[in-house]
């Protein structure tokens, strides 16, 4: 998508939850809450990583998860964002992509009311934390194998959820791609959130240089797991615009394109990359010598 000028600023809402099992009563609050982020003035909205249905327990999960072809939840959103007039970015919903398989899967849905993008998480965060907590989204989740961008009337927009935020090549990609934002909806956990959320958003901002619209969930989770909340926005200089607290609200972020032209002619890092391989010092040495 071509811009001959720079798109006028927007308001961006990004919507905190603390979604449960029951997917109903997710796809009751987040609607609450995305009404609240409209009637703010939010053009695009997003809400965080599995907005339909936070649960470990693999039975109950596959119970509950529905096949994107006919998903209630999407539907609703769907008829949300026309009837609101917004942009909104369902940051994932949990969907059955087969017999054994589920999708972590983002959409972008337009003020029509028609996806205009998705996007399957990339990275699947298999890890065991110091405290003790274990996950393996790779036993339950299909990984994704693309990288998306998606045109908004103000620019273009990078998706990426959650775990994808430790990898920064993916964000370089997405900025090479022609992203002005970076959307990282996302379920930190309160451990990881604690020690680098903050650090790795405004670090992805500022290596990028775009903005970051980070919309999280945040609590206490019916089955045990704790998230850091702490849904934020970032300017491309690496500036928090507008920060959550631990509890299910909408935060709001005033967004001026024109700051990533001021930032990238600043610091032109990006027309600055250049390729390269890796060589071991020893075998540097020998060809030198030789």
């Amino acid at each position: 998508m071509s811009y001959a000028h720079t798109p006028a600023a927007f308001r961006a809402g990004l919507v905190q939850m603390c979604s449960g099992r029951d997917v109903a009563r997710n796809l009751r609050d987040a609607s609450a809450l995305i009404r609240e982020a409209a009637s703010g003035g939010a053009q695009y909205v997003q809400t965080p990583e599995v907005t339909n249905l936070m649960e470990l327990d693999r039975e109950r999960l596959f119970a509950a998860a529905e096949p994107e072809s006919t998903n209630a939840g999407l539907q609703q959103f769907a008829d949300l964002a026309r009837e609101l007039r917004i942009w909104l970015h369902l940051g994932s919903l949990v969907v059955r992509a087969s017999e054994t398989k589920l999708a972590n899967r983002a959409f972008l849905i337009s003020p029509a009311g028609a996806v205009t993008a998705r996007y399957d998480k990339i990275h699947m965060f298999d890890v065991d934390l110091p405290n003790g907590e274990v996950y393996r989204e790779s036993a339950n989740y299909e990984a994704g194998a693309h990288a998306v961008v998606a045109d908004l009337p103000w620019g273009r927009l990078g998706l990426s959820i959650c775990y994808d935020l430790r990898f920064p090549y993916l964000y370089r990609a997405l900025a090479k791609g022609g992203a002005s934002f970076l959307a990282v909806p996302a379920a930190f956990t309160r451990l990881t959130g604690e020690a680098h959320w903050t650090t790795l958003l405004r670090a992805r901002a500022i290596e990028a240089q775009c903005f970051v619209l980070a919309a999280a969930q945040g609590g206490l989770h019916e089955h045990g797991r704790e998230t850091f909340g702490h849904s934020l926005a970032i300017s491309p200089w690496g500036h928090i615009l507008a920060e959550g607290g631990v509890h299910p609200s909408v935060i709001f972020a005033d967004i001026d394109p024109a700051e990533i032209a001021s930032v990238r002619a600043r610091v032109p890092s990006l027309r600055h990359d250049r390729t390269f391989d890796v060589v071991a010092a020893s075998e540097k040495a020998a060809e030198i010598s030789s």
